[in-house]
């Protein structure tokens, strides 16, 4: 009997961690997409709630033409974010604005901050969230060339067995 419900919880594993398998990188290029689309539509159509944090983080640049413009490149980021063919740009277009959004944790501490460098103000966690975008970022882009790295390991697999 213990056997019994050893591979029904075998099995059901399976079925769970198979669909997450098929499943879970398309989930998360289409919630990368989503956050991307809502943040950077805030920007261009509503008042971001970031948009102080961005004025004072890029004072150089006038908050009334560049929050619009990240707004647009960020809604751009999740549009083609969406696809498997622009998945490539989408990454590169990511990983040239993410950088950016790191600069209040050097340019600001004070709002940053609460006590420096452990606790984080709302803002900051804000700021380190995209930590995950990042990681996430990098496994959707590596999901590009996945059956071609699949189809390696396999042969390799193979050749390790013969």
């Amino acid at each position: 009997m213990e056997v019994d419900k050893t591979q029904k919880l075998g099995k059901i594993d399976y079925k769970v961690t198979r669909w997450m398998y098929k499943y879970g990188k398309p989930l998360l290029r289409i919630s990368i997409a989503v956050v991307f689309i809502w943040f950077g539509a805030l920007k261009v159509v509503f008042d971001s709630p970031a948009q102080e944090l961005i004025a004072a983080t890029v004072f150089w640049f006038d908050p009334e033409i560049f929050i619009p413009i990240l707004g647009i490149w960020e809604v751009l980021i999740g549009l083609l974010m969406l696809f498997r063919k622009t998945l490539r740009i989408a990454v590169v277009l990511l990983f040239l604005q993410i950088p950016g959004t790191f600069l209040p944790l050097v340019i600001l501490p004070e709002l940053s901050f609460e006590e420096f460098p452990f606790v984080l103000t709302t803002e900051g966690q804000y700021i380190i969230k995209n930590l995950v975008i990042i990681a996430a970022a990098i496994v959707a882009g590596g999901s590009v060339r996945e059956r071609e790295f699949v189809e390696q390991d396999l042969k390799s697999v193979d050749a390790e067995e013969e």
